[in-house]
């Protein structure tokens, strides 16, 4: 009986060397074939999925640099018109812009610019929420306040709306409290941290853009006269 333990024992000793020495090969492949599918991945493979099989969130959420690139060059293209959709401004005014954002703000002329420029940072609901306040202000007629303040909220305020502007939660707060009851007022706080907003992010950016010095040069140069 004794010898038979023996000899199982010194079966067992030589066949161990080759099973650790074929767990090892399998490892070391498995491994190699990891780390090659991980340094081939395409260039686009996020970091939880560098065997890009699956349908990863990152890639489909976030958009290609070339979609970005795009969307920002119409963007542009659309501002170097010279505001062509709102009021030609002359030389005058659009000097005047840069001494406040509030000259800016009271000229037909610098609001169009100013808000095509925003189309280009992807903020425009910004200067269109601050302008549906405005004219909520001059209604007076109850009932096509109350259908202008549930327009307004749905528009700009809602979470659920694709141009939500950005409102801290005091004065969402304030703006819940104004539903009960609407009135011309309903927004005016949330009217007043927007334009703040714009005042302190949007105007300077404006003012030093290559879109506010082309539209200068073009005013700058003197106009051809006209065919008789």
């Amino acid at each position: 009986m004794g010898s038979e333990r023996e000899e199982l024992g010194k079966r067992q000793m030589q066949e161990a060397p080759s099973t650790v020495q074929t767990h090892n090969t399998h490892t070391h492949s498995a491994i190699n074939t990891h780390t090659h599918s991980w340094l081939n991945a395409p260039p686009n493979a996020c970091c939880f999925c560098w065997c890009c099989c699956c349908s990863c969130s990152c890639l489909t959420v976030r958009p290609a640099p070339e979609e970005r690139i795009q969307r920002l060059v119409c963007a542009q293209t659309q501002v170097t018109s010279n505001c062509e959709d709102s009021p030609k401004p002359t030389l005058e005014d659009a000097r005047l812009w840069t001494l406040s954002f509030e000259r800016l703000m009271k000229s037909p002329a610098g609001r169009g610019c100013f808000q095509q420029f925003l189309r280009t940072e992807f903020s425009e609901e910004n200067l269109l929420f601050w302008l549906a306040c405005e004219e909520l202000k001059k209604e007076t007629n109850r009932g096509v306040v109350e259908d202008k303040v549930r327009q307004i909220y749905e528009d700009f305020v809602s979470i659920l709306s694709p141009r939500e502007v950005s409102l801290d939660s005091r004065v969402r707060d304030v703006i819940n409290r104004n539903m009960t009851e609407p009135t011309s007022h309903t927004f005016d706080d949330a009217q007043q941290q927007i334009y703040t907003l714009m005042q302190r992010d949007s105007y300077p950016r404006y003012m030093n853009s290559s879109v506010y010095s082309e539209l200068m040069q073009s005013l700058e140069q003197p106009q051809q006269p006209q065919p008789r």
